[in-house]
């Protein structure tokens, strides 16, 4: 465990360890897709939290991590709610009614909404410059992904479902990149886990009436995939590029998971790719770059404006 703030790493190890994550949460998507087609969505959300927190309970043993305080269990309540339950369950729902397609173009408002609740959590103060490249971000994203997969379903329930689970984990992101500055980024997760598994388990118990449900091997292997890495492995490195910070910045890295999920549905799920596709994954994916190298101020107490990182850090490992 780490304590000095020197020791987190500089600015590019926190878009590096983001990238990690991005990579990561890029195939849960399409994996969410194909589990859907065999198991209730309800279970793949909640069951797969499960699992995780069995992995995590494990791992905090293991690490010997220190338990949290009263205040910080509340504090990891948002991080439960968002990144354990809410994006899970509402994807899952939202996936067993429309396209993969579809679902990135209302998912990739997250590295936005993610900007503006770490603003509202942090003394980062991102400037103009970090505010354009992130709003040509979203219009990138749904051009690409409109471009890519023809025009958008009329919005419905599913659209709902999407909406909701964004806000719910741009929560749960800037809420965990602040936890892990005191926790420690795996060990944030891993607690999140613990904290949500009973209402997780108990929801799992219901929908299964206690029998495991019926599914191929390629639909289990998909729900193996969102229970150890969307859900447990991929936040390792996501909350840890997150607490390196800028956390505004870093958020921005996941411009390019809409670019990421597409190909991996072209590979995955036998979408065909475009020319549209190809020049609009080369423009989010700009502008990615864009964001990221935009200066970053902080309030009183802040690191300098180039590369900020902000708050007191107790431990990040």
């Amino acid at each position: 465990m780490l304590s000095p703030r020197s020791h987190l790493g500089s600015p590019s190890a926190g878009l590096a360890w983001g990238l990690v994550g991005v990579v990561a949460f890029s195939f849960t998507v399409p994996f969410t897709r194909i589990a859907v087609a065999g198991l209730d969505p309800l279970f793949i959300g909640c069951a797969r939290a499960v699992v995780a927190a069995c992995l995590a309970a494990v791992a905090l043993v293991v690490g010997g991590a220190s338990r949290p305080t009263t205040r910080q269990w509340l504090r990891l309540a948002p991080v439960s709610a968002g990144v354990v339950a809410g994006f899970p369950i509402l994807t899952s729902l939202a996936l067993r009614d429309t396209a993969a397609g579809h679902s990135a173009v209302v998912i990739g408002l997250l590295p936005a909404a993610t900007a503006v609740v770490a603003v509202s959590r942090t003394h980062e103060r991102p400037g103009r410059r970090f505010w354009v490249g992130a709003a040509l971000g979203v219009i990138a994203t749904i051009a690409f992904t409109v471009a890519g997969h023809g025009v958008p379903t009329t919005p419905g329930i599913a659209d709902l479902y999407l909406l909701a689970a964004v806000v719910l984990a741009a929560v749960g992101y800037a809420q965990g990149g602040v936890m892990a500055r005191e926790l420690g980024s795996w060990q944030t997760i891993c607690w999140a886990l613990i904290l949500a598994s009973p209402a997780m388990l108990v929801t799992t118990l219901v929908v299964t009436d206690g029998h495991l449900p019926h599914a191929t091997a390629g639909q289990w292997a998909a729900f193996g995939y969102l229970a150890a890495i969307s859900m447990f492995l991929g936040f390792f490195a996501w909350y840890r590029g997150l607490a390196i910070g800028p956390m505004t910045t870093v958020s921005q890295v996941q411009l390019i998971q809409p670019v990421l999920t597409v190909v991996w549905a072209i590979l995955l799920l036998g979408e065909r790719p475009t020319p549209e596709l190809v020049v609009g994954g080369a423009a989010v994916i700009g502008c990615a770059a864009f964001t990221v190298r935009s200066r970053v101020a902080t309030g009183p107490g802040g690191a300098p404006v180039s590369g900020a990182r902000t708050g007191p850090v107790s431990q990040v490992s």
